[in-house]
């Protein structure tokens, strides 16, 4: 379990400048406040520079339906985002710029089925940020400096809170694993720490269990029982 790969910091650094240069263009258009609302306080928002229809406010990073993955309009005047993206040679299945205000929290949370193990990959790319940004992956603190590159596997428990004086913003890429994918992720990390793992579950998550288990009335069952019930003594 501890050698699975968490994040990789990428050898990649981008025109902060530019990536900023960008963002300022749209800054005032309609970002959309982000629809887990039970996972954070304060201000948590974001526009999509590529969606299902091309909508940009739809952000939404699970798709549903045929509806085809598309560049939003929002694009057409961030000539530099355009080309960052376009540079990652995957399948996206969406790009959104996320802001998080100054003193916003986001709560410790998974995001399930979006780890390289599962033929996915979620790309982080700071644009805006500051010293008093703490994002946690799995207990640990991770500095990520603006135009860095970072893979996150958000199978892990993430929070991020924006303790400083002003807006955090990322460009968040999210797309399928493939061949050109694996040259880049091998050469940072061995093919075999990438291995899917269950969550643990909680004290109160293995009683419920049990509780189902007992219900079952099998052999199978009442061995599981036995194991979980000396796991919450």
């Amino acid at each position: 379990m501890n050698d699975l790969i968490r994040y990789i910091k990428f050898p990649i650094v981008f025109d902060v400048q530019k990536l900023q240069n960008d963002v300022e263009k749209i800054l005032k258009r309609n970002w959309v406040n982000h629809y887990n609302t039970n996972d954070y306080s304060g201000e948590w928002s974001s526009i999509a520079l590529l969606s299902q229809g091309g909508k940009s406010e739809n952000i939404n990073a699970n798709n549903s339906g045929t509806e085809k993955v598309t560049y939003t309009e929002v694009i057409d005047s961030c000539n530099y985002l355009k080309e960052v993206i376009d540079g990652f040679q995957f399948e996206k299945t969406t790009v959104r710029l996320l802001r998080l205000a100054a003193g916003a929290y986001i709560k410790p949370h998974t995001d399930n089925c979006l780890g390289y193990e599962d033929g996915y990959l979620r790309i982080h790319i700071p644009i805006i940020t500051n010293e008093d940004v703490a994002f946690i992956l799995d207990n640990q603190r991770l500095i990520m400096n603006e135009g860095e590159c970072w893979y996150i596997d958000a199978n892990f428990t993430h929070s991020v809170a924006n303790k400083g004086k002003k807006d955090r913003i990322h460009l968040v890429i999210d797309g399928i694993r493939n061949e050109w994918t694996d040259t880049l992720f091998f050469q940072h990390a061995n093919e075999n720490q990438f291995i899917k793992h269950e969550p643990e579950l909680s004290k109160e998550e293995k009683k419920l269990l049990v509780e189902q288990l007992k219900l079952m009335q099998t052999e199978t069952a009442n061995a599981l029982i036995e194991k979980i019930s000396k796991e919450i003594e």
